[in-house]
């Protein structure tokens, strides 16, 4: 007994030895300026027990009230820094965007090999050409060409809602979905198609681990060693699994448009532009940039867009005072005879206000995908060291209530000038990110959700759906997960009807053309 006492004294004179040890170093590399303010720690374990389990963007927004707009947690090695102001954001990620643009090695990427979509790498060479990839291709310019087709897969939607109304959430995906790969791939999407199986189960299971206290192993990183017959602990079972999600991620599109252009099958797309760009290339080099092209079109599928759509339905059910002032302005500046087009989009600023409005209201990616600091430095006399994971609290700045009044309304006036005009607003685009790691796809989402609002509003009319007893049921506005790099709105009921029988000919109309 008494041995066992010594050796357990000994454990624990090392353990303190070497905390006092790292605390000293810390000290020393900071030359003496302090962390930025946050919630007192622990020894050893730090702000573990204060990372927020469930609405983290909310949880720090009100933790900024007590700290100030730049937060600091450690956690165990680890430190976070999360920003609450706009001018934090600006200027950390944007004007020292050189040092503010990396992503934190996540150990968990690492083990499930997602270290690879180009949203979740680190500054490399394959992101860096995979990124000139994106904005080339997702430019407002070359984007153009694509129009025609977000259109006429928009009035299949349509189609679909008058069929099957009650199965719009199922419609909204799969929108989505024919939306990202016939642009990415020029893959014609069907209904039950199970090509896009793999992102979808990715983006569930891995989007609350990669968020700071999501994943134990990314703070502990030799729990990656333990086998999987040790219950609760073994990261075995999930890294297997979405390894092999992960191949087919990758893989499967692009070996269709490969073979599409072998046969001559090929239809425009974002990835059929950048492999016929290789053809005067052999051997390494073309295995190479081919490779920058397999995993960058494998990065373009995000829900993120899904769960906008989503939020537009609960708006529209829960604002009907909104849902008639848009349906106003349509009939006035288009009618009743077709349905809108982009040409259409000039003189529509209360559907472009709703649009901007809905990016705003429900932040799809309320504090997004960390930032890492690539070297120390120092920001209003506080010491951030390399490495430092940083948290951009969009939601925090979207909801400000002193920049948007009754942040929880949604107000598509809050964009309209005196005039009826739109307001520009510049804030807006961090529901996109921010610096160089801002979402390239920013403005084909912008087109969608035009295309989609604008068309929806022109021939359905959206109510909270009845029970059996002819009672409303209740809509409230909430999310579905309560951590998450996307995080959608909870499922609801709502009713969908056209507006008349002109809308329902011409929902009908479009859909045999």
């Amino acid at each position: 007994m008494q041995f066992l006492l010594v050796n357990a004294f000994d454990c624990l004179a090392i353990s303190l030895f070497l905390y006092l040890l790292v605390v000293f170093r810390d000290h020393r590399r900071r030359g003496g300026l302090p962390y930025p303010p946050g919630p007192p720690s622990w020894p050893i374990i730090g702000n573990l027990l204060d990372v927020p389990k469930d609405t983290p963007w909310i949880a720090y927004a009100d933790m900024s009230k007590k700290y100030g707009d730049v937060i600091c947690l450690r956690v165990l090695s680890e430190v976070v820094v999360v920003l609450c102001s706009l001018s934090a954001l600006k200027d950390l990620l944007e004007k020292r965007g050189e040092t503010y643009s990396d992503r934190p090695s996540l150990t968990i990427a690492e083990m499930t090999d997602m270290n690879w979509p180009i949203f979740m790498s680190g500054m490399t060479e394959t992101w860096r050409e995979g990124r000139k990839l994106l904005d080339r291709g997702l430019r407002p310019g070359a984007i153009i060409s694509y129009r025609q087709m977000m259109q006429e897969k928009t009035r299949e939607f349509l189609a679909q809602l008058f069929a099957t109304p009650k199965d719009f959430h199922a419609h909204i995906e799969l929108l989505q979905g024919k939306l990202i790969m016939s642009l990415t791939y020029g893959y014609d999407l069907k209904a039950g198609d199970n090509i896009l199986e793999a992102p979808h189960q990715i983006s569930k299971t891995l989007s609350p681990l990669l968020l700071p206290g999501g994943a134990l192993v990314n703070h502990l990183p030799f729990l990656r060693h333990i086998h999987s017959w040790v219950p609760f602990l073994s990261y075995e079972p999930l890294v297997r699994m979405v390894r092999k999600l992960s191949e087919r991620m990758r893989n499967e599109p692009l070996d269709f448009v490969k073979n599409a252009l072998y046969n001559g099958t090929a239809v425009h797309s974002l990835a059929g532009e950048h492999l016929q760009e290789l053809d005067s290339l052999v051997g390494f080099e073309r295995q190479k940039r081919e490779e920058v092209v397999r995993v960058t079109m494998g990065s373009m599928y995000q829900d993120t867009t899904v769960a906008t759509m989503h939020s537009l339905f609960l708006a529209l059910v829960l604002f009907p005072q909104v849902q008639r002032r848009a349906q106003a302005e349509l009939d006035v500046v288009i009618g009743r005879d077709r349905l809108p087009t982009f040409d259409d989009r000039p003189r529509l600023p209360y559907i472009e206000a709703l649009c901007k409005e809905l990016m705003r209201w429900q932040v799809v990616t309320p504090i997004g995908l960390p930032h890492s600091s690539s070297r120390d430095d120092v920001y209003k006399g506080f010491f951030i060291p390399k490495g430092t994971i940083m948290v951009a609290n969009a939601w925090a700045i979207l909801h400000d209530p002193e920049r948007y009044p009754n942040p929880e309304e949604f107000k598509p006036e809050r964009f309209l000038n005196e005039d009826g005009s739109v307001r520009d607003d510049p804030t807006l685009s961090l529901a996109f990110g921010i610096g160089k790691r801002i979402c390239p796809g920013r403005h084909v989402v912008d087109l969608t959700i035009f295309i989609v609002t604008s068309s929806v509003l022109s021939v359905f009319n959206m109510t909270k759906a009845k029970d059996e007893n002819g009672n409303e049921i209740p809509v409230k506005a909430g999310v579905a997960v309560d951590r998450g790099i996307t995080v959608p709105p909870k499922k609801f009921e709502c009713c969908i009807l056209p507006r008349d029988k002109v809308a329902e000919d011409l929902v009908s109309a479009n859909a045999l053309s």
